[in-house]
C-alpha cells in the first residue's frame, strides 16, 4: 500500500521524537487517513528548519514499512 502525505514540522517540534521522548508521529495522509509512523524512520530528514516536505510511504501487507521517500 501507498500513502502520500505532507509533513510540516519545526526542528522543536520534532526534538520530543529526536529525543526519544515520543515514539510516532501522527500524519494525515491525502485520502485523510490518520497513520501512526515511528519517529526514527523521520530523523534522516531532519534539517534545522525542522521536517517539510510531501513523502511517500509504502507498506507491505502486514503493515511493515518498505519505504519512506520526500517526493
Amino acid at each position: 500500500m501507498e500513502f502520500l502525505f505532507t509533513l510540516n514540522l519545526s526542528y522543536q517540534d520534532f526534538l520530543p521524537y529526536y529525543q526519544g521522548l515520543a515514539d510516532k508521529v501522527a500524519i494525515r495522509d491525502a485520502k485523510g487517513r490518520t497513520l501512526w509512523i515511528s519517529a526514527r524512520h523521520f530523523r534522516g530528514f531532519l534539517t534545522p528548519q525542522g521536517i517539510h516536505g510531501s513523502f511517500k510511504l509504502v507498506i507491505d501487507e502486514q503493515g511493515k514499512l518498505l519505504s519512506l521517500i520526500r517526493c
